[in-house]
C-alpha cells in the first residue's frame, strides 16, 4: 500500500474540525486524521507493506522548465534567493514536522527523493513491486497506474478513507472510455486546472476520449491533424494543431516517473512501534494519546 501522503493529511486537514487541538492549544487536526485514516486503512485492507510516500520537491524544476505554468496558481512566495513555496494554509503547515516525527517514531516507511514529487516515489515504487498495489490518493493523476494485470489499483477517497473508489481498469473504461497508460493522454488534452496544466483549447473531457476511441493515443490524434481524410472537425485540427509544441512536452510532465533514486528503507508495516519513548512523548505533547492508540492496537492485531 502506497500512500499519497500530502493529498491525505491535507483531505485530513479539511475533513476535522481544526478544534481538534493539542494541550497547548496547536490545531493538529490533519495529524489525527491522518491518523485515523492510516487506521482504517490497515483494517480494512490488511497490507503487509506500507509507505507514506512524500513531496520532497513539490513543484519540480525539470516539469516547469517544460511547463512553466505547472502548479503556478500555487506558489504563494516566488524569490531568486530560494525555492518557490506552495501555499499553505497557516494552521497546516506546522503540523507537517509533528507528521514527520510521528511516521518515524512508529517505523512507517516515509519515502521521498530531492527534485521529485510524491507521485513519482509512487511510479517507481509501482514499478519495483512484484506484488499487488493499492495506492491511496485523492489525485487523478495516478490513474495512469492502473493495470489490472498486475494487480495495480487505485484507492480514491470519496468520504474519509471509510468510502473509497476503488479504481481498476473497467471502472477506467466506463468513466473515461480509455485505460491506466490511455488517462495520460486524455488529461493532458484536457487540461487540469488544480495542475495548471492548459491543455488543448476547446478540448474538453468527452472530446478528449471521442478522439482517443476514435484514434487510438495521442501519437495518432496528432497524426490525424496532418491527415486530411481523418475525420476531425476543422475546429479540433486547428486548435491541436496550434497545441503541437505544448502536446510535445505534456506527456513528460503528466507521466509519473519510474525511476527515482529512492533511498533504502524497509517497507514492512512494523507491528510495534521503532521508538516506543519518543512515541509517548509526541502523544502527550500533541494530545495524539487517543488517535495512536487505535492505530497501535491495529498494528498489533
Amino acid at each position: 500500500m502506497l500512500l499519497d501522503t500530502a493529498s491525505l493529511y491535507f483531505r485530513a486537514y479539511f475533513g476535522v474540525p481544526d478544534s481538534v487541538r493539542a494541550p497547548d492549544g496547536t490545531p493538529v487536526n490533519a495529524v489525527r486524521g491522518l491518523l485515523d485514516f492510516i487506521t482504517r486503512l490497515v483494517q480494512d485492507h490488511h497490507p503487509d507493506d506500507l509507505v507514506a510516500c512524500w513531496d520532497n520537491d513539490w513543484r519540480p524544476q525539470w516539469r516547469v522548465d517544460l511547463i512553466p505554468s505547472y502548479k503556478a496558481h500555487r506558489v504563494a512566495v516566488e524569490t531568486e534567493l530560494g525555492p518557490d513555496e506552495e501555499e499553505i494554509p497557516d494552521t497546516l503547515s506546522p503540523q507537517v514536522p509533528v507528521i514527520m516525527d510521528v511516521l518515524e517514531a512508529l517505523g512507517i516507511a516515509r519515502v521521498g527523493a530531492d527534485g521529485y514529487e510524491a507521485d513519482d516515489v509512487i511510479g517507481t515504487l509501482t514499478g519495483r513491486a512484484t506484488g499487488p498495489v493499492d495506492i491511496v490518493t485523492g489525485d487523478r493523476d495516478l490513474f495512469q497506474l492502473v493495470d489490472d494485470a498486475r494487480g495495480r489499483r487505485v484507492l480514491y477517497p470519496l468520504k474519509g478513507v471509510g468510502t473509497l473508489q476503488v479504481t481498476d481498469e473497467a471502472w477506467l473504461r466506463e468513466k473515461y472510455g480509455v485505460d491506466g497508460p490511455g488517462y495520460i493522454d486524455l488529461a493532458l488534452l484536457r487540461g487540469d486546472p488544480s495542475d495548471g496544466l492548459p491543455g488543448v483549447a476547446g478540448i474538453g473531457e468527452k472530446t478528449a476520449a471521442k478522439l482517443l476511441d476514435s484514434f487510438g493515443d495521442l501519437g495518432g490524434i496528432m497524426a490525424a491533424v496532418d491527415d486530411p481524410r481523418a475525420k476531425l472537425t476543422p475546429s479540433q485540427r486547428k486548435r491541436l494543431d496550434e497545441a503541437r509544441d505544448y502536446v510535445a512536452v505534456a506527456p513528460k510532465v503528466v507521466r509519473v516517473a519510474a525511476d527515482v533514486p529512492l533511498p533504502d528503507f524497509d517497507p514492512a508495516l512494523p507491528s510495534e512501534p521503532r521508538d516506543p519513548a519518543t512515541l509517548e512523548e509526541l502523544a502527550s505533547q500533541w494530545g495524539l494519546g487517543g488517535a495512536l492508540q487505535r492505530l497501535l492496537s491495529t498494528l498489533q492485531g
